[in-house]
């Protein structure tokens, strides 16, 4: 799974950009300002990783099933986990 870090707390704000980063995810290591939030190319993740934060009790997880994707909220930041299919 690819991985890209969205760094704020405000769900709503994520929500507005959201569908902007998915069109546009960054590379690996590369960092973009979307409507003043920093997003992040995070690289790849363990499934393993998934299931750790998923029991944590600070993390909130969700998920949109039609394209695979786990979204995952701690602290302030949000960590968008895709399939790396939908980065071609």
């Amino acid at each position: 799974m690819k991985c890209v870090s969205v760094y704020t707390k405000d769900f709503a704000l994520f929500s507005d950009i959201y569908e902007q980063i998915m069109a546009a995810p960054p590379a690996e290591n590369e960092e973009i300002i979307i409507e003043g939030v920093t997003v992040s190319g995070a690289g790849d993740v363990p499934d393993q990783y998934i299931e750790r934060m998923r029991v944590k009790p600070e993390c909130v997880v969700m998920k949109e099933r039609e394209r695979n994707i786990t979204i995952l909220q701690h602290g302030e930041v949000f960590e968008i986990c895709m399939p790396a299919a939908l980065l071609v």
